[in-house]
């Protein structure tokens, strides 16, 4: 699909032009509008028989309307909230509608949108994301039919610069998040550490990102024993991430984001069960949505310092594998026991978070696919995270409300903390109580953050895949990048 924001031209023809029907409620009357003012004159009857109701995502298709040099008319429901998260998903229903029509170009008016430029914003993601799929693999492609690629023009009487800014900063946002996916889509064999890591370095070519890559030798001279002790049961070489963009004075402290990359996650010598273990190579999305954060900064060209740091690894059984009861040391010193070889990710990310820690960060957050509790608490609809900065909280409230990605603040007390102490080690990592198995894994996640540095943890394990029946912009099965806008939109606080 290509998309482009352009001035509305008299004559210009497409094969189906987009315009979008609102709703006003008033007490128990709804009343519809169709934003377009000739077309709402001709489709006036669909509305008074409530063909036409303007219920989000709803998508009306008007064939042989041949209007000014436009064969058909479909008209997308943008409901009764001009928010851009409703903006966004009217955007994904056109983009679905469209590609299931014999078509080749399509017209949206975008004049008639609520909210200005960040209408055109939201719009444009919604397309780009909701035009995403996964079929490289497949010996016959999903879009075998289509004999040219559908080319949308947003048109406004305007297109001015607000507007100009707010199309080239939603398709980069979405283009990046669309990036992530394939990287989370992409099976175990095909993505390995190696794979993702290589994928990161050729990804960043033409920005000002520096990415280092270290392989298995080096990870276990820098002391990182939580990701060496996982990476013993593989036979893929770990490889630790480290991108870097400068994009303000080197004075200004930079803001650290850290992303959990376990390739593939059989659980260990603690086996998972045998149902539904081909979604484990999900459990690096951490690390490729903090990937494609690091790679919208950078092509935003945002005025802030940022680093992104992905320990990646499978977590495998063979004889070199880590035992239950087994002893291992962390960067910054600390010593672990592994009482259960499938809570690895935590292990990976306590050497991430004290490599963080050591470049004084202003910031320091991380993504992770780490606990199954957090899909208990939350289902698919929420991303947890977990902070004591009361400040930092309400930072990323904002920044989730800019986005549109939904998150919810979850508890984090010097309780959860004692749970975590070790028997033979200082930690474990597991709790020795029952329940709030999500709190207890950050509360070990935040032992390798130092002491006054805000950081927060986001468990992605509910939302980074499988929220097509949420998200008409995502797939029904395949990853959903979350959290790569909000994270954009937090780096924007620090500018």
């Amino acid at each position: 699909m290509k998309i482009e924001l352009k001035k509305s031209q008299n004559g210009a023809s497409a094969d189906v032009m987009v315009v979008f029907a609102s709703q006003t409620k008033k007490g128990k009357d709804t009343t519809t509008k169709i934003s377009h003012t000739e077309i709402s004159k001709m489709l006036g009857g669909s509305v008074a028989d409530k063909s036409i109701t303007g219920k989000a995502k709803e998508t009306v298709l008007f064939r042989e309307m041949n209007y000014a040099g436009v064969r058909h008319v479909l008209v997308v429901g943008a409901g009764s909230s001009s928010d851009s998260e409703t903006i966004r998903q009217a955007g994904a229903a056109a983009q679905k509608a469209l590609a299931g029509l014999k078509i080749t170009t399509a017209m949206v008016d975008v004049d008639g949108l609520p909210g200005g430029a960040s209408s055109v914003g939201a719009l444009t993601e919604g397309m780009i994301l909701a035009s995403y799929k996964f079929d490289e693999l497949k010996s016959k492609k999903d879009d075998k039919k289509e004999t040219k690629e559908l080319a949308i023009s947003l048109v406004s009487k305007k297109a001015d610069a607000a507007q100009k800014k707010a199309f080239e900063q939603a398709v980069i946002l979405a283009e990046t998040v669309n990036f992530s996916r394939r990287l989370g889509d992409m099976p175990g064999n095909l993505m390995t550490p190696t794979i993702l890591a290589n994928s990161a370095v050729e990804a960043v070519k033409g920005t000002k990102i520096k990415v280092t890559v270290w392989d298995r030798a080096r990870i276990k001279k820098e002391n990182m024993g939580g990701l060496y002790g996982v990476a013993q049961g593989s036979d893929q070489e770990p490889r630790f991430i480290i991108m870097e963009y400068k994009g303000a004075a080197a004075s200004k402290k930079p803001v650290v984001f850290v992303g959990k990359g376990l390739t593939f996650d059989c659980g260990g010598v603690s086996i998972k069960p045998g149902a539904g273990m081909e979604e484990m190579k999900y459990d690096m999305c951490g690390g490729a949505n903090v990937i494609g954060a690091m790679l919208a900064i950078a092509k935003l060209k945002l005025k802030v310092n940022v680093y992104a740091l992905i320990p990646s690894t499978e977590n495998m059984v063979n004889g070199s594998a880590t035992k239950p009861g087994d002893v291992h040391v962390a960067r910054n010193g600390k010593s672990f026991e592994i009482n259960n070889t499938d809570a690895e990710g935590r292990l990976i990310l306590s050497d991430a978070l004290s490599y963080g820690s050591e470049l004084k960060p202003q910031l320091m957050v991380d993504a992770a696919t780490l606990t199954g509790a957090m899909v208990v608490a939350l289902g698919n609809i929420h991303t947890g995270f977990f902070t004591r900065d009361q400040k930092l909280a309400g930072k990323i409230e904002r920044a989730a409300q800019a986005s549109g990605e939904l998150v919810w603040g979850m508890p984090l007390v010097d309780h959860h903390a004692e749970d975590m102490k070790g028997t033979y080690a200082d930690l474990s990592n597991i709790s020795s109580g029952k329940g709030a198995g999500s709190a207890t894994a950050a509360a070990f996640l935040e032992q390798f953050v130092d002491e006054g540095i805000p950081w927060a943890h986001f468990d992605i394990a509910g939302t980074a895949w499988s929220v097509g029946n949420r998200l008409n912009y995502c797939s029904a099965k395949g990853a959903s990048g979350a959290m790569v806008r909000t994270f954009v939109e937090l780096a924007k606080q620090y500018e």
